[in-house]
């Protein structure tokens, strides 16, 4: 199976890829149960506090069926610590040279980001045809993506970045989103509290969104 293949069947289990911020270490592996059990099993943990490595490494080895993912990647030594971690695949908010060059040379598959229809091509040029768009509400929201559509067929993306419970399946509709990545699945207070059962009806509730 190609990178392009293990990406799409990673994006399309369900429609919506929680992004996580985890502070505490000890909230990765019952936050990802909490997840899973809700029918999300792909995990975007951002590489945005200390934790997040140890957040990865728990979820991927202690939590079954869970897809666990690094965010926020952003150049070839986060790469190499995420992988080592145990991600099985990497997200970024862009793309640059030594991102790209990290990613050719790893089995893992990479979902770059584009705000643009210059970056958009220049990754499908790279053989890309699954893209994060970020950040998605600022840089134009539904209304770009469906402008982005006809002269990018071939390309489809993941908007996230100011993308909510109010808003989703509008994204969701269109033709050239395959997924959204979202926060609102695992807000602070439930995570603070540790109340799962609230992450896990989130969860269910976003799966329930898909509108295709």
């Amino acid at each position: 199976m190609s990178k392009a293949e293990k990406l799409e069947r990673i994006l399309t289990a369900a429609p919506v890829v929680p992004v996580l911020t985890i502070a505490d270490p000890k909230q990765a592996v019952p936050l990802a149960r909490a997840l899973v059990a809700g029918g999300l099993t792909a995990l975007e943990v951002t590489l945005r506090t200390p934790a997040a490595l140890e957040a990865i490494r728990a979820m991927a080895t202690e939590v079954e069926g869970a897809v666990v993912g690094a965010g926020t990647v952003l150049d070839a030594r986060q790469w190499h610590d995420a992988v080592k971690a145990g991600a099985t695949f990497v997200v970024s908010p862009g793309a640059t040279a030594g991102l790209l060059d990290a990613a050719q040379n790893s089995p893992v598959p990479f979902l770059p980001g584009a705000a643009t229809a210059g970056e958009a091509m220049a990754l499908a040029e790279r053989g890309y045809r699954f893209l994060k768009f970020f950040p998605a509400e600022p840089a134009g929201g539904i209304a770009y993506l469906k402008a982005l559509a006809a002269p990018l067929p071939d390309i489809r993306f993941c908007p996230t970045g100011g993308v909510s419970p109010k808003n989703a399946k509008d994204y969701l509709a269109l033709a050239n989103v395959v997924c959204v990545g979202g926060t609102w699945v695992a807000p602070a207070d439930a995570l603070g509290a540790g109340d799962w059962a609230k992450v896990t009806a989130l969860s269910r509730e976003a799966v329930a969104l898909r509108a295709r």
